[in-house]
């Protein structure tokens, strides 16, 4: 069920017509003018460098990039999964682990056409897929330059690697271009989530993204080698003290998307950037809370429990 051979596979966005895929950029980008690409509807015009919560402007703005090789065992293969860290985000974690690339400047604006660029050495390093890591906020300059990067020969699945708070409308322009979905999914409850990622309403919009997500590519589907070429895999941090809502979630993942979710538990939370400040998350977690979360998934009925 989780392997089928890849002997003509084709990326998803390789099967949309040329005027289909000018058609979605065009789209986004019309977005930015009064923006709207995530559910905080900040309504300000990036293209005039009208800055809203994510503060980023119309041009990718990125950190690094690279053959990564501490992700899933799906998307990490033999060669890597070719990362982009795109910089700043549309949630506020105080706890982000990243919080120099999320919070900070860490990174600098780059070209359309350098994006394309990078995507095709990332392809000819021999990576298995493209990685969007925290892709929501510049979701119009992806497309631009995936436009490019089709035309110098780019073929490799994509991977949408965001934190969950994604908005419908962007979803569903992503419908037909993404490959495979891997979001987040941080909290359970509302509170929480307002707390300490200032996102009262992320457990609800969580929801209702993973749906759409699973609507357009289904559970996780491998070839022969076990290299991850279309669907969904999802992440959820284990917080101390239950803080995540994690026996919630893993409900939701088994009942109301599928009990084939592709799912990675996560034991490696440790403070970060204002965690000291907001006990439990001031400490790492204990083995009993990671084993208690495991078991937690087994319970709700998830088959597919990530083994990296």
């Amino acid at each position: 069920m989780d392997k089928k051979a890849d002997r003509g596979f084709i990326a998803a966005y390789l099967k949309l017509s040329g005027q289909s895929l000018k058609k979605k950029t065009s789209t986004a980008v019309e977005l930015l003018k009064d923006c709207t690409l995530c559910p905080r509807e900040c309504r300000v015009d990036r293209t005039k460098d009208e800055q809203g919560f994510c503060r980023t402007g119309a041009s990718p703005y990125i950190s690094s990039w690279n053959p990564h090789f501490g992700e899933e065992a799906p998307l990490v293969g033999t060669h890597g999964s070719g990362t982009i860290f795109f910089t700043r985000c549309n949630l506020g974690c105080l706890f982000c682990q990243n919080w120099t690339i999320s919070h900070g400047d860490d990174g600098h604006t780059i070209p359309i056409e350098e994006l394309a660029g990078i995507m095709i050495t990332l392809q000819n390093y021999g990576c298995h897929n493209i990685n969007f890591v925290t892709p929501t906020h510049q979701v119009p300059m992806i497309l631009q330059s995936l436009e490019i990067a089709i035309h110098k020969g780019l073929k490799i699945p994509l991977v949408y690697n965001c934190g969950g708070y994604e908005s419908m409308k962007t979803l569903r322009i992503l419908d037909g271009v993404v490959d495979i979905y891997m979001p987040d999914f941080k909290y359970a409850d509302p509170e929480t989530a307002k707390k300490y990622s200032y996102a009262e309403d992320y457990p609800s919009v969580a929801k209702t993204a993973i749906k759409e997500m699973y609507r357009q590519v289904g559970n996780l589907v491998m070839n022969e080698g076990g290299i991850a070429l279309r669907g969904l895999l999802v992440r959820h941090l284990v917080l101390p003290e239950g803080l995540a809502g994690t026996e919630e979630i893993v409900r939701f993942l088994a009942e109301e998307i599928s009990p084939f979710t592709y799912t990675n538990i996560m034991a490696q939370y440790y403070p970060c950037f204002k965690a000291q400040d907001h006990p439990p998350l001031d400490r790492r977690l204990t083995n009993q809370e990671y084993r208690k979360a495991v078991e937690c998934a087994k319970a709700a009925g998830l088959r597919r429990l990530d083994q990296s």
